[in-house]
């Protein structure tokens, strides 16, 4: 017998995919400004990036900070039989869609709206923990 997956836990899927595409995104960008012989090699010599490579690097390294929370969040409430509310279903959906947006808009260069798609995943990312908590 199977049983219908939970949104939340598709989400939690949908924002591994984001990762990864933001992982591929920013090696990809960072290759094209560094030598493939130095990226293959031990790398013992930093090869700085700059402009977008490096904006996209900091994107993603911005998800790896906070993804974590996210994913311990959703299994916490999976575990505790919280999923399926108003908070953990729009909580996960704000920081995935947030996540998604927020390294386009950093790899452009655009500064207010970045910060405020950012601040949206943070909301969501609360929301999940305060479901948790409640």
């Amino acid at each position: 017998m199977t049983y219908p997956l939970a949104v939340e836990l598709k989400l939690l899927g949908v924002a591994i995919i984001v990762g990864l595409i933001q992982l591929l995104w920013a090696a990809a960008a960072a290759r094209s400004q560094q030598d493939i012989k130095w990226a293959a090699g031990p790398r013992d010599t930093p090869m700085p990036i700059s402009g977008a490579a490096a904006r996209l690097e900091r994107a993603f390294w911005n998800f790896v900070e906070t993804f974590p929370f996210f994913a311990a969040g959703i299994l916490a409430c999976a575990v505790a039989g919280k999923l399926g509310g108003t908070l953990t279903i729009w909580g996960a959906g704000l920081y995935v869609v947030g996540r998604a947006l927020y390294a386009p808009l950093y790899a452009s260069g655009v500064p207010l709206v970045r910060t405020l798609v950012w601040f949206v995943s943070m909301i969501g990312l609360v929301m999940v923990l305060v479901a948790l908590l409640r």
